[in-house]
């Protein structure tokens, strides 16, 4: 009988703070999610997993309706099989969540992505909305030129109206305060995709057995380019030029350092090591840069990944490994998120939020490729985690708990609105 009572105690309250309409009506808050940006990249595909999970621990008695841009290519499946109440919007469901739903959540990413469907919630609803976990881009991931001044300042305008704004990394948080952002709550809030908790162990299995690769007994590491190649990934993507240029004349500078790293670790160490994708066009990025260019002897201890995986996959085998570096953002969160070692070398066309590592206490496993004194400390950064795992993930663990503090603040004020 007390669990009952505690339970319906429980509901009622949180629906007295998340939406006094929804007190008054006698049911459960309706949170729309707005996320889900593309299926070519897990990492953005992680996002999404990520703040279902913590919406799911931290406030249970919502009903979640995911407005999706993409969840094609198995994702959809993937989610459902995760979250078997959740509701994905497909055509004419998203205006009935326009007419049902109490607050607007804006999930995670590079940016205020679906910036244009924020407004048009605020505008047509009167409803609130809140943002969770994004950069505030000043040079675009996507652009070989910085966000223009009009653009930057349409988007805190959009953050100012909102209840909550919550940013993956502090420079973001500091460009919005600099800019005159006035929501009324602006903190740190960890990408959502630092709580995905997907699993496909029969996948991640069967292809370590395939490749001999044992548990505890070796490295994940991805490579990338300046530029993501979407124009390999995406149909109807055009060819350009300007970021193949770039990629081209930056990848022997960035690349390099990881691939001595790998180098060292196999002739030092017992560790083997796995080059594996975090996008659709990293397979290639990997065997190019990387295995094509080992000594044979190195190559016996190394095993090249040849196609893309979904999210699932991908984490049911780093939770397997000893851990990953790498030149990406979104593997390595996932791997802190889940207690696993992750070293990230970027560069400033990825925007601010590698920096979030600074911001969860990882410094020392952060390289900023663009200043030259920073690169010869990443493949002893590697080797270190390499040949003491026990100790990097005792490191991890610090990150992961700054995570799980900040995930806990900021799902309370989600559950406030």
């Amino acid at each position: 009988m007390f669990a009952m009572n505690r339970r319906h105690f429980l509901t009622s309250s949180l629906a007295a703070l998340l939406s006094p309409i929804a007190a008054q009506q006698g049911r459960a808050p309706r949170l729309v999610l707005r996320s889900s940006w593309q299926t070519v990249n897990i990492g953005d595909i992680a996002h999404t997993p990520g703040v279902l999970a913590l919406l799911e621990k931290h406030l249970p008695h919502v009903e979640v309706r995911l407005w999706p841009s993409k969840v094609d290519n198995g994702v959809e499946e993937m989610l459902m099989k995760r979250f078997p109440k959740l509701i994905i919007l497909k055509g004419t469901d998203v205006k009935k969540a326009f007419e049902e739903c109490d607050f607007l959540l804006h999930g995670s990413g590079p940016s205020l992505v679906a910036e244009k469907d924020v407004v048009k919630w605020a505008k047509e609803t009167g409803k609130p909305y809140g943002v969770y976990g994004i950069t505030l881009p000043i040079q675009s991931s996507t652009s070989t030129k910085p966000a223009s001044d009009s653009s930057v300042s349409k988007t805190i305008e959009v953050l100012s109206g909102g209840k909550f704004a919550f940013f993956r990394d502090s420079v973001s948080l500091g460009v919005a305060k600099e800019r005159g952002c006035t929501c009324p709550i602006m903190e740190f809030g960890p990408d959502g995709a630092f709580a995905t908790d997907l699993r496909d162990d029969e996948k991640a299995i069967a292809f370590l057995k395939e490749h001999g690769l044992e548990e505890g007994k070796f490295l994940c590491c991805i490579g990338r380019l300046r530029f993501s190649e979407y124009w390999k990934m995406k149909p109807g993507v055009k060819f350009d030029e300007t970021k193949h240029t770039r990629n081209e004349a930056m990848k022997e500078h960035d690349l390099a350092p990881l691939r001595q790293a790998i180098i060292a670790v196999v002739q030092q160490t017992d560790m083997k090591v796995l080059l594996c994708p975090e996008d659709s066009s990293q397979m290639e990025v990997n065997k190019v840069n990387f295995y094509d260019k080992l000594p044979e002897d190195v190559k016996a201890k190394v095993v090249w990944r040849p196609n893309y995986w979904l999210t699932g996959e991908a984490l049911s085998t780093y939770v397997r490994s000893a851990g990953l570096f790498g030149a990406e953002m979104h593997s390595p969160i996932m791997c802190i998120g889940n207690g696993i070692p992750a070293i990230v070398c970027r560069w400033k066309e990825q925007t601010s939020k590698g920096l979030m590592w600074r911001d969860i206490g990882l410094d020392e496993w952060l390289f900023d490729l663009d200043n030259e004194a920073e690169i010869p400390g990443v493949v002893p950064a590697v080797l270190a985690l390499a040949k003491d795992p026990a100790a990097a993930k005792i490191k991890a663990a610090k990150g992961q708990a700054v995570v799980h503090e900040r995930q806990r603040a900021t799902m309370a004020i989600v559950g406030q609105m």
